[in-house]
């Protein structure tokens, strides 16, 4: 049933959920007076964790299947209404997977004990004139696309497509974050610089929360008929039932020098080192010359907010050194930022959970565990959360990702 009576909705997080949430809440039909507030923990603004830091991939394969499709749809409608080309960079990008070999000297690391000198047993000869057939063979036979030029062809070993040209874009996550939310302002929400420090609740409701402001430090207790939870990788902070781990991911953003012009490719790599061993960094051609550079994760513990995020500068270098050691545009290039970041893991399914925790309290909904395809589920998310607080139909990707589905326990059944 259509919800007739005006809602404050609080959102926690500024991130790329809480800022697309508010963008849809505001920008779709609502009771008068409805009215929505987010608040973000950082002193630096929203987009300050993975929803600023992650590459911006936005697939038609990512997953899950129901969520990504109306996603898809909903960043082109997005980018075609407000202006995405120019505002927050969206394009399609070729994508595919690109095996290889590194001819960077840097990226032989000493493997060996303390004190004692690495030494060659030549286990590799007969592999070493395998490899250098391949990559002597002509490009074509690689499968090297004519317009991917700024990888060396000589290291190239081969390349396959993974998907369409229009099944795959990239937008900046930061610019698209910060427009949801500068959008969402336009329409009349709220954003609050402070932490929060509990969600309040009477006979099993919520009824607002309570959270500590950063500019006076004192606590501030607002009502909702809402919260909604988009606290990314802090969120069992808040709601402790949640299954909700983490993972911290290293990144660096590499600017070409101005005269070079970068062909629109996403790579997957699978480079071998001069050592014989093999790295996999992602390798994202953006517009204007930038180009984004992430690695796997680590295990390293969560801080307590997301302004107390720590770089570990080897990650960063072992980044860099990987990628200039394939293409001489990225060596020539600049290395303008090495940064990390936290990407909300759900415990006990491939995530993303999204939905009402009525278990919990009544109209406390959640949107967390994407992953990786945080950028890219967005939208779609937000029209779930939006259609469910506004009491509209739901989204077909709705029922797969509801609490009670994800979390028995925890919501509606």
């Amino acid at each position: 049933m259509r919800e007739t009576t005006a809602r404050h909705v609080v959102i926690i997080g500024g991130g790329i959920m809480g800022c697309t949430t508010a963008f849809y809440i505001t920008h779709g039909k609502r009771p008068k007076g409805t009215t929505v507030t987010v608040i973000e923990p950082s002193t630096k603004g929203v987009a300050q964790g993975a929803s600023g830091k992650a590459g911006g991939l936005v697939a038609k394969w990512a997953y899950p299947k129901d969520l990504v499709e109306d996603s898809f749809e909903e960043h082109e409608r997005l980018a075609e209404e407000y202006g995405g080309e120019e505002r927050w960079g969206w394009r399609y990008v070729n994508c595919g997977s690109w095996e290889g070999k590194s001819e960077s000297a840097n990226t032989n690391p000493n493997t060996a004990p303390e004190g004692t000198k690495k030494k060659d047993l030549h286990k590799t000869a007969e592999l070493d004139a395998v490899l250098a057939e391949i990559f002597a063979q002509p490009r074509e036979k690689k499968g090297m696309p004519e317009d991917l030029d700024w990888v060396k062809e000589e290291l190239s070993g081969h390349y396959t497509p993974m998907a369409e040209l229009y099944d795959t874009a990239q937008v900046f996550p930061y610019e698209f974050t910060t427009s949801m939310m500068n959008l969402a302002m336009e329409e009349g929400a709220t954003l609050i610089s402070g932490r929060v420090t509990t969600i309040n609740k009477a006979d099993g409701q919520v009824t607002g929360v309570t959270y500590i402001d950063n500019e006076t430090k004192q606590p501030t207790t607002i009502s909702a008929t809402d919260v909604v939870l988009c606290a990314g990788a802090w969120s069992s902070s808040l709601v402790p039932e949640l299954p909700i781990s983490s993972t911290r991911a290293h990144s660096i953003i590499i600017y070409a020098k101005e005269d070079v012009e970068l062909s629109p490719y996403v790579l997957f790599t699978e480079i071998m080192l001069p050592s014989g061993e093999t790295v996999t960094p992602e390798i994202y051609g953006r517009p204007n010359g930038e180009v984004y550079v992430c690695g796997p994760g680590d295990d390293f513990p969560l801080p307590a907010t997301v302004d107390e995020v720590e770089v570990h500068k080897p990650a960063c270098q072992s980044l860099w050194d990987s990628v200039t050691g394939i293409s001489k545009e990225l060596r020539e290039g600049t290395l303008e930022f090495e940064q990390a970041c936290y990407l909300p893991l759900l415990d006990v399914a491939s995530g993303p959970v999204v939905g009402e925790l009525s278990k919990v309290a009544k109209k406390l909904w959640v949107a967390t565990g994407h992953s990786c395809w945080g950028i890219c589920n967005a939208p779609g998310t937000a029209r779930i959360l939006r259609n469910g607080i506004m009491g509209d139909s739901p989204p077909r990707a709705a029922s797969s990702l509801r609490p009670s589905k994800v979390l028995p326990g925890m919501g509606d059944d």
